[in-house]
């Protein structure tokens, strides 16, 4: 059986070996935190630092084939690692372009991709040079992660909360919606797209609220948007999975936001919503196997359980068995022990055929499900 190794052991990590259990493979998982979410479920746990050169390589060569969970990978590592036979998904020169918004913006650029207009920054004293883009959105180049690392900058007086590190300064489109696309793609170079979902995000935390697949825009932004993701999976030229985020304008123009290349939140609800989920046809890629469906099962509705405001210590979770009695509810707890505010503790997905319904039971969820200390 081909031994798969997994840089980062969170809840990503976790639900891919959940699908791991289906195939012929032996999972290894390298992380820092022995009490990870994903430590229990793989078949063997390497303490050591994804960031770090001979944690990676060591880990690595111990392995057939080698993805991530998280973009703060040392790269550099995982290039060796290629040089000397290994096989990395995504590829490394791929993942080095995408961990960086800066490249990861020119590379947009370069392939024509359309991404709102932007400028890179490099010190809050260069940042202040461009108060004739704002309104706009400061985004740091590396570090940043679910809502951290980004700043909404309305005038000049919010310069401050801008990043005195290279950063991307990005005009503000004027958003009808969010949607996501993730697209798959295989050793051979075959590619299949999910379907689009709409995105609503916490206008707070600046983090993913709630979604809804399908996304509820014009056939034509549809096409759009497959068209806009083909172009840009192919001009990475790497197998793997890719969500890439688009904003959705108020004339219908469709914008890349940024890319993860790797399983993302965007994408949980497939577990049940769909014929082959993100992590199976992650697995399906790793392993050279054909590639699954993509299409929907059932529309669906997917609901983050996010840690409250003011509570901090060992999670509980008040209301879980109401959410639980719910028709067409799957819960996902991610094994965190701790729970901190804002922190990503689990999630809900809901089916059904009815986006009015599916709308009144995600509102139900966040309401009723509560994640404390």
């Amino acid at each position: 059986m081909k031994k798969l190794g997994i840089l980062g052991g969170g809840q990503l990590g976790r639900m891919l070996l959940q699908a791991a259990a289906n195939y012929p493979v032996v999972t290894h998982v390298l992380e820092n935190d022995p009490d990870c979410p994903a430590a229990k479920l793989c078949h063997h746990f390497t303490l050591g630092d994804f960031r770090n050169y001979d944690d990676v390589l060591t880990f690595g060569r111990q392995v057939d084939v080698i993805t991530i969970e998280i973009e703060a990978i040392n790269v550099d590592a995982l290039e060796t690692l290629e040089k000397e036979g290994k096989t990395v998904i995504p590829s490394p020169a791929v993942l080095r372009t995408i961990k960086n918004k800066v490249t990861q913006k020119a590379f947009y650029e370069h392939h024509a991709v359309p991404t709102p207009s932007f400028v890179v920054t490099h010190t809050l004293t260069e940042l202040q040079q461009h108060a004739d883009k704002l309104p706009a959105v400061h985004k740091v180049g590396e570090g940043g992660y679910d809502g951290k690392g980004v700043q909404m900058l309305h005038s000049v007086d919010d310069f401050s909360k801008g990043f005195d590190a290279p950063a991307v300064l990005e005009q503000k489109v004027a958003i009808a919606t969010e949607i996501a696309v993730i697209a798959a793609v295989d050793q051979a170079g075959k590619v299949v797209l999910y379907p689009a979902v709409e995105m609503v995000f916490d206008p707070v935390l600046n983090l993913l609220d709630y979604q809804l697949c399908p996304a509820q825009v014009a056939q034509t932004v549809h096409w759009k948007a497959e068209a806009i993701v083909m172009r840009l999976v192919k001009a990475f030229g790497s197998p793997g999975l890719f969500a890439v985020e688009l904003l959705v304008d108020k004339q219908g123009e469709v914008w890349v936001n940024e890319t993860a290349p790797r399983v993302h939140n965007s994408g949980h609800h497939s577990i049940e919503a769909h014929y082959s989920s993100q992590y199976d046809m992650l697995l399906r890629i790793l392993l050279g196997y054909p590639l699954g469906s993509p299409e929907a099962q059932s529309a669906s509705a997917l609901v983050n359980l996010i840690g409250e405001p003011s509570f901090s210590g060992p999670a509980r979770y008040e209301g879980l068995e109401e959410v639980l009695k719910m028709q067409g509810a799957y819960v996902h707890i991610y094994g965190k022990a701790q729970t901190k505010p804002g922190r990503k503790m689990g999630h809900v997905t809901l089916l059904g055929t009815d986006r009015v319904d599916l709308m009144r039971k995600a509102r139900q969820v966040k309401e009723g499900l509560k994640v404390k200390a």
